[in-house]
């Protein structure tokens, strides 16, 4: 098992505007102290990256990114998944994009299983596209930025805190 207990990911395309925002929000907390056996990692666009990430044995991983639901733009959401409902598409993977679902089906074709996830999402405002990049978030995505890593630190300390070993108990 990797030294990471609590994996901290974030997933975005930083050329389609607020698809950037688990980006944007792992880079901010990667500049903030972290509790020991915390991972903040930037995964981009590196779905494979992730999915080998995720079997490598973190307890949990928090997974960031623009999450369109029908709400304000930079409206936040956690969300607990229930990883039974992932169903048994055989979708092909394509490893220039991540859906975040297609990432935690490849990780069951390889064998591997998901740790416990939350996911903090951004309702996006403005997405760029192939034809017409956007290299910026949007303002009311980037204003959500400060709240999302306050909610993130609270999840991580949670987690710390529910995860911990007790003295005298192995890792």
């Amino acid at each position: 098992m990797s030294e990471a207990h609590v994996l901290v990911a974030g997933i975005g395309n930083i050329f389609f505007g607020d698809d950037a925002f688990g980006v944007e929000v792992v880079q901010r907390l990667a500049r903030r102290p972290q509790p020991a056996g915390v991972e903040v990692k930037d995964f981009g666009i590196r779905g494979f990256d992730l999915a080998y990430a995720l079997m490598d044995g973190p307890q949990l991983a928090i997974l960031i990114d623009a999450l369109p639901r029908g709400g304000l733009p930079g409206t936040l959401y956690v969300l607990d998944p229930d990883l039974g409902q992932l169903g048994d598409e055989d979708s092909l993977f394509d490893p220039h994009s991540m859906h975040p679902l297609n990432v935690l089906r490849l990780v069951r074709t390889l064998g591997g299983t998901c740790p416990p996830l939350r996911v903090v999402g951004c309702e996006p405002g403005m997405l760029g596209t192939d034809e017409e990049p956007a290299t910026a978030l949007s303002p009311p995505v980037a204003a959500a930025v400060p709240e999302a890593v306050r909610i993130i630190e609270k999840l991580v300390r949670e987690a710390c805190e529910s995860l911990a070993v007790p003295a005298g108990q192995a890792h």
